[in-house]
C-alpha cells in the first residue's frame, strides 16, 4: 500500500523469499481480504440515484457513469483498510521470525564460544603433557649416557644442611643441566632465586638462575662452561648477582 519505507519493504521481500510459508500466508490474506471486500460491499440506496441527479442536474448518461464510482471507491477503501491490517500483521510476524532467528544465532555463537574454550583447554593440556614427556625423555637421555654426562651431587651447606641436588655436566659439549626432580631445597619466594655457580681455576662463574617449586620436574639447561672443578648454589635477589653471596650458599659439590 506504499506505507513502508524502501528499506522496510526490502526487508519484507527478503523474508518472503526466505520463508515460503510467509509468501503463502500473505497470498491467503490477500484473497481473504478481496473476498471480504466483495462480500460486504455497500450498495447505494434505490433513491440515491434520483437524489444525485437532482443535485447535480446532469444528464442520465453522465449520472450512470458517476454512480458506479461510489461503489468502487467504497470497495477500494475497504480493501486498503484490510490490506493495511494485513501488512501490519505481516510486519509483526516478520518481527517474531527475526527475533527467533537472532535468538538461534545467539545460541549458536554461545555454542561456538564454548567449543573454542574447550578446544583451547584441550590444547593447553596437550601442550603441558607434551612438555612433561619431553622433560622425561631428556632426563632419561642424561642418565642413560653416563659416558657423556658426569652426574655431580651437590650436598647441603650449614645454611641448609638437608638440601641436595644433582647436576649433569658434559665437558666436551660444555653443557650443564639441573635435574629439578632431584632438588631438595627450600622453596624460593617472589624476591629471591637460586643461582648456580661453577668453580673454574678458583673463580666463581655464573651459570644462571632458577626457581624451586614444589612441583618442579624435568631437566633445565644452564649457561655453558668447560673446565669446571665444582658447582655451588647460592640464594640471591631476583635476577641473580654478579658475585656469589657466600653467607647464602645452599649446596656445593666437587667433580
Amino acid at each position: 500500500m506504499g506505507d513502508l519505507s524502501q528499506s522496510e519493504r526490502h526487508e519484507v521481500e527478503l523474508m518472503l523469499e526466505k520463508h515460503p510459508e510467509l509468501r503463502y500466508e500473505l497470498n491467503e490474506i490477500e484473497k481473504a481480504l478481496q473476498s471480504y471486500a466483495e462480500t460486504h460491499a455497500i450498495e447505494p440506496e434505490a433513491n440515491l440515484r434520483d437524489k444525485v441527479l437532482g443535485t447535480l442536474d446532469i444528464k442520465e448518461e453522465a449520472s450512470v457513469k458517476t454512480l458506479p464510482s461510489v461503489n468502487t471507491s467504497t470497495k477500494q477503501n475497504n480493501f486498503y483498510k484490510y490490506a493495511f491490517a494485513a501488512a501490519v500483521a505481516l510486519l509483526l510476524l516478520s518481527t517474531i521470525v527475526i527475533i527467533n532467528l537472532r535468538s538461534q544465532l545467539s545460541e549458536s555463537h554461545q555454542r561456538i564460544a564454548f567449543l573454542e574454550s574447550s578446544n583451547q583447554k584441550f590444547s593447553s593440556r596437550a601442550s603441558y603433557i607434551e612438555k612433561e614427556l619431553s622433560d622425561v625423555r631428556h632426563t632419561l637421555e642424561v642418565y642413560q649416557n653416563p659416558e657423556d654426562f658426569k652426574m655431580v651431587e651437590l650436598k647441603g651447606m650449614p645454611k641448609a644442611p638437608d638440601a641436595k641436588m644433582m647436576v649433569a655436566f658434559n665437558p666436551q659439549k660444555e653443557m650443564v643441566m639441573i635435574d629439578l626432580a632431584s632438588l631438595k631445597m627450600p622453596v624460593t619466594d617472589k624476591k629471591h632465586q637460586y643461582q648456580l655457580w661453577a668453580l673454574v681455576d678458583g673463580k666463581p662463574v655464573d651459570l644462571g638462575v632458577f626457581d624451586m617449586k614444589a612441583d618442579s620436574t624435568g631437566m633445565i639447561k644452564m649457561k655453558p662452561v668447560k673446565n669446571a672443578q665444582a658447582f655451588a648454589v647460592t640464594l640471591e635477589p631476583m635476577g641473580g648477582s654478579v658475585n656469589p653471596t657466600m653467607d647464602e650458599m645452599i649446596v656445593m659439590g666437587s667433580i
